[in-house]
């Protein structure tokens, strides 16, 4: 059952067909038969789980209920404070209780009365898009039965934990594709929220300038429903917006494909999976045009020179943790280390030129109600080929470009399975729109995911099953 539409869930819940501990029973049979095999979880508490689970179901019978998630098992990235259960935050050690605190996101699962079902593994603080932890062990893409890859980061468990049956939805975080590119790989779907729609506090910082939460569940439909119930538990978050989604179409929907960046260096199959998508797109009436997307070479050429975010990481740790800068793993400490030698004044022009780009950006959505292309130009790599420092280097820059060029435009995204690439494994199609159109942006996603099929119908196989 716990694979079941979110929808079907909630449904299901308040009319007795299933029961929060009856779910949290099924999440354990699953972390069971294959956490020692996939290792999405840093914490995994399943007493805490089903204690919430029971008091979910005791007030589903008192007649209570408290919102969507009320009952749902939600797996948290080890970024957030979650009550009872410690903060890694990928590192060696745990970090001090003062981190534990529960911010706005994790307070709002508590509102509802869903159930966490543990902390999901991230990258050593954040810092990276493979998704590798040699503290803890990096979790395996659950695409591959054969050898292990990586299922992408920063929130390198988020996505591992939906596939795995043990969560119906996951919480992470994305800076620079943090949530996007494990959704990516894992096929799965994965919501970057606008800068500063969702309150970050309760949250371990990588980059005070584009941190944000984000959702990862296995439809577009699920992580719409999960979004509007968790805004709708962050007291203000709402005021004056409206409690569902715009109507939106795929027979007015206007979608821009940019040139050039975005689509280059595709591998084998990524950009046709994408491709073949936006043609079923065409066909069912949506407006297809091409269009130049400067911006999006400006915003990269700043994220090749370093970007802001391992000058924003060094101060934080050096000011907040700073025993912490000896016990780094080498590949994080040597790219964290690096923003110690970035002068102030440069610092500064980095974050003026992106405020500039963003600020030219924003005429595209004029002519387009959204952007579309590959979310993750190459496929998750093999574990063994990120182990060395440049071979770590030059995949994390390819898994990133796609998704740090829209994090650094201050844009809001979401991303799609829509297909197989030549190794068999997911590809993903990220829909890109105006920051602070989250709301759209959720609705065009339903759109999109109505007329073309869920990933489970475009995906084709089950994971770990040999191409």
């Amino acid at each position: 059952m716990i694979r079941e539409p979110l929808r079907v869930l909630v449904q299901a819940l308040r009319d007795g067909r299933v029961t929060a501990a009856a779910l949290v029973d099924e999440a354990n049979a699953c972390h069971r038969a294959s956490e020692s095999t996939l290792g999405a979880y840093k914490a995994w508490s399943p007493d805490v789980a089903r204690a919430q689970a029971v008091a979910a179901d005791a007030l589903f019978a008192a007649g209570i209920d408290l919102g969507p998630l009320q009952g749902i098992p939600v797996s948290v990235k080890d970024l957030y404070g979650v009550e009872g259960l410690p903060v890694f935050a990928g590192a060696k050690r745990p970090l001090p209780p003062a981190f534990g605190r529960e911010g706005a996101v994790v307070r709002s699962l508590r509102r509802q009365a869903a159930v966490m079902t543990g902390k999901t593994h991230t990258v050593e603080f954040a810092f990276g898009g493979i998704g590798r932890n040699t503290h803890w062990g990096t979790p395996r893409n659950p695409w591959d039965a054969h050898v292990h890859r990586v299922s992408g980061g920063s929130s390198s468990g988020a996505g591992v934990s939906l596939v795995q049956g043990t969560a119906v939805l996951a919480l992470g975080t994305d800076t620079a594709g943090s949530v996007r590119v494990p959704a990516s790989w894992t096929g799965t779907v994965g919501l970057k929220t606008t800068k500063g729609r969702w309150p970050t506090d309760g949250i371990v910082p990588l980059s005070p300038l584009h941190d944000t939460p984000g959702l990862l569940g296995r439809t577009v439909e699920d992580v719409a429903i999960a979004a509007l119930a968790l805004e709708g538990g962050i007291p203000g978050l709402r005021d004056g917006e409206p409690t569902e989604l715009p109507r939106a179409s795929v027979r007015t929907l206007r979608i821009g494909v940019p040139k050039g960046l975005l689509w280059d260096g595709c591998a084998p199959g990524v950009g046709e999976a994408v491709q073949s998508a936006v043609e079923e797109l065409a066909r069912a009436g949506a407006q297809i045009g091409g269009l130049e997307l400067p911006e999006a070479e400006g915003a990269w050429a700043v994220f090749l020179d370093g970007g802001t975010s391992a000058a924003e990481l060094f101060t934080f740790l050096e000011e907040a943790l700073p025993e912490r800068l000896d016990e780094l793993d080498p590949i994080v400490a040597s790219r964290i280390l690096a923003g110690k030698e970035i002068p102030a004044t440069r610092l500064l022009a980095r974050q003026r030129r992106l405020e500039h780009l963003a600020a030219a950006c924003v005429r595209h959505f004029d002519a387009f109600d959204v952007l579309l292309c590959p979310t993750v130009p190459i496929p998750p790599p093999k574990l063994e080929e990120v182990e060395a420092l440049e071979d770590y280097r030059a995949r994390n820059m390819a898994c990133l470009r796609n998704t740090a060029v829209v994090s650094y435009l201050g844009l809001c995204a979401l991303t799609m399975p829509v297909g197989l690439d030549a190794l068999g494994l997911p590809v993903g199609l990220q829909l890109i729109a105006a920051g602070g159109s989250d709301r759209r942006l959720l609705a065009i996603g339903r759109a999109v995911e109505r007329a073309i099929g869920d990933g489970g119908a475009r995906l084709g196989r089950a994971p770990l099953q040999p191409p």
